[in-house]
């Protein structure tokens, strides 16, 4: 695990992807040549931007979505955060984030949905760009058929189930629900 595995799982992950429309064809072009322009693409140390990794996380049936209050953004969204040197691919490190994010253990990936680039101020103090990778994943079904019991980060200011059906209204409008609607699609059988 260093940042060069890392780095190289993030190009093995967009070159292997297929993109749900060209924007993201585009969008995806656009991170491998900011991967090929610098090697420290994936950490957070660099300035000019860096990739980011998050995952929505569904139950069991692909009914609810886990939204996290995010105390920078100030709106719902999926779980993520920085990529660390010691994940060993961009995909770890969105399920790490996750894990961490909801409490939720025997979470599993489903697959690459989108790409999003954002600007905002990080944990570095300066403005700077997030090229974030953004995965589906699910949770373990519960013995009763509820939804999972999640545990509240530190990173939060809430933590909730939404119904795909009922998201809150803050994201009326934005990539999430097309998120949402990507991750369904992945899901579906």
């Amino acid at each position: 695990m260093s940042a060069e595995s890392l780095h190289d799982s993030a190009v093995a992950t967009l070159e292997d992807w297929t993109a749900p429309s060209p924007e993201q064809d585009s969008l995806r072009h656009t991170y491998r040549a900011f991967l090929d322009a610098a090697a420290q693409a994936c950490l957070r140390a660099y300035p000019p931007g860096h990739l980011t990794a998050s995952a929505i996380v569904f139950d069991a049936g692909a009914d609810h979505v886990l939204l996290t209050l995010h105390p920078r953004v100030g709106k719902w969204i999926q779980l993520g955060g920085h990529c660390e040197p010691d994940d060993a691919t961009i995909a770890d490190a969105a399920l790490r984030e996750a894990r961490e994010e909801s409490g939720i253990d025997g979470l599993e990936l489903a697959g690459l949905a989108q790409l999003h680039t954002h600007q905002i101020t990080c944990s570095l103090g300066v403005p700077t760009r997030h090229l974030d990778v953004r995965f589906v994943a699910v949770a373990p079904p519960t013995s009763d058929g509820g939804l999972p019991p999640i545990t509240i980060s530190d990173e939060s200011l809430d933590l909730r189930w939404w119904p795909v059906e009922a998201l809150p209204a803050d994201t009326e409008g934005t990539d999430i629900v097309t998120l949402v609607a990507l991750g369904r699609s992945i899901l579906a059988p």
